[in-house]
């Protein structure tokens, strides 16, 4: 055992090389290997990430530091506009020790999809790459305390982003919890010394989040590399909606007859579409999640049928409502209460309140918007989230069964609005 946790405190070596050079076509990027003196394990060591996605794997971080690229017309990033790739030691408030290739790529993913959320304060937990919550709020405590408490569990040594200044309210917060890392674009006085109380909590201050606006447009290529040794390249997704005049109406033609959803999308519901888009940018497809007033309820990620990715979704949503009622109550997660309800030590009835009070708000689903990135190719998809009382669905459309989902939603009591996105936002 002893040796498995020595694993998780190497510093991988890596033999990548200082510089590299993709050339597409005539046009050439050059990009720079980083690396940072840190203190780690008692010691000031040169280096760049601690190891890959596994301690037994070697990895490198590079910048752009040179070239500009134009393909049919779109003019992709160019150098200078560095987020985490340009991150250097003083923006590293406090390194713990240094990152690996998690660390960052999951601050990655928060910046690409708090990029559109930058309206009003917000805050987001991510973990294995995926939000665990993502949230609106009236401040950024808020904001951090709705996303926390959408999924306490799974928060549990993530990724934390929020786009305001973090204040000491919110720093104490967040150092109840653990987290591996905290990143936002300032730190007010009295709250970086809150959080270095936990030493090895990577603490970064990343100016640039408050001009993430900026990145929406912004195309960058993405490589999938192969089992070959091949590689496949593509352009960066673009989010095409941006405002609630971006949505489509849903509706669709079968053998001659026209389909269309009757109940149109009050205000509110439009707030919570445009949210659930936003944040489907980042999320591993096939994906369906819900939310609602600006938070996530529930979000399922990575499956191979839709149906059973809405199902999850809500699975969840159950678990994490159950969990975040015995958190309120009692103090303590809903899994520690179970099992010392088991042991004798706790009331079982008080358990079985939660869980008859989590079975009544549908784990907190009722009024939830149900967002999907890519259509429905059945409405089987579309009843597990009306048999749970959700109000709003939001989907690309283009299914040749269009027509039942809208049906669905039409016969629904009461009617359930639905709006098409026109695109699909897979992200493998």
């Amino acid at each position: 055992m002893s040796d498995i946790k020595k694993m998780y405190k190497t510093i991988m070596a890596d033999n990548f090389p200082p510089e590299m050079t993709i050339s597409f076509g005539d046009q050439k990027l050059v990009y720079r290997k980083r690396s940072w003196k840190l203190e780690d394990n008692g010691e000031i060591i040169e280096k760049g990430l601690r190891y890959g996605e596994n301690p037994d794997q070697q990895a490198a971080m590079f910048q752009l530091v040179s070239g500009n690229l134009a393909l049919a017309g779109v003019k992709f990033i160019e150098p200078g506009n560095g987020l985490v790739s340009s991150i250097t030691e003083e923006q590293m408030l406090q390194a713990g020790k240094h990152p690996g290739k998690t660390n960052f790529t999951d601050l990655d993913n928060a910046l690409n999809i708090m990029k559109y959320l930058m309206d009003r304060p917000a805050a987001m937990i991510m973990k294995h790459n995926n939000p665990c919550g993502v949230a609106y709020g009236k401040t950024v405590f808020d904001a951090y305390d709705r996303a926390n408490m959408a999924d306490r569990i799974a928060a549990f040594g993530g990724c934390l982003v929020v786009n305001r200044a973090m204040d000491k309210q919110t720093a104490e917060l967040a150092n109840s919890n653990y987290l591996e890392v905290v990143a936002a674009p300032d730190f007010e006085d009295g709250a970086v010394a809150i959080l270095a109380k936990r030493k090895n909590l990577r603490i970064i201050k990343l100016e640039k989040i408050a001009d993430l606006a900026k990145y929406r447009d912004m195309s960058f290529v993405e490589f999938k590399a192969l089992t070959d040794g091949g590689l496949i390249v593509q352009q960066s997704q673009k989010n095409a909606i941006r405002t609630k005049a971006d949505f489509q109406e849903a509706k669709t033609t079968y053998k001659g007859t026209e389909y269309k959803i009757e109940r149109k999308p009050t205000d509110k519901e439009y707030d919570d579409m445009l949210f659930g888009w936003n944040v489907e940018q980042g999320i591993t497809s096939n994906s369906v999640i819900y939310v609602k007033d600006g938070v996530t309820v529930g979000i399922g990620t990575g499956e191979q049928d839709r149906v059973g990715v809405a199902e999850i979704a809500i699975y969840k949503a159950y678990t994490k409502y159950a969990d975040g009622l015995c958190f309120k109550k009692y103090g303590m997660p809903y899994k520690t209460y179970e099992l010392e309800a088991q042991q004798g030590k706790r009331d079982k009835g008080a358990l079985k309140e939660i869980d008859e009070q989590t079975k009544k708000d549908k784990g907190g689903l009722i009024g939830s918007t149900m967002v999907s990135d890519a259509f429905f190719p059945f409405r089987d998809g579309v009843d597990v989230g009306l048999k749970e009382g959700v109000s709003a669905i939001v989907q690309p459309g283009g299914s040749d069964r269009d027509f039942d989902a809208i049906t669905a939603c039409n016969e629904a009591n009461p009617k359930v609005t639905m709006v098409f996105t026109g695109q699909r936002v897979f992200k493998h």
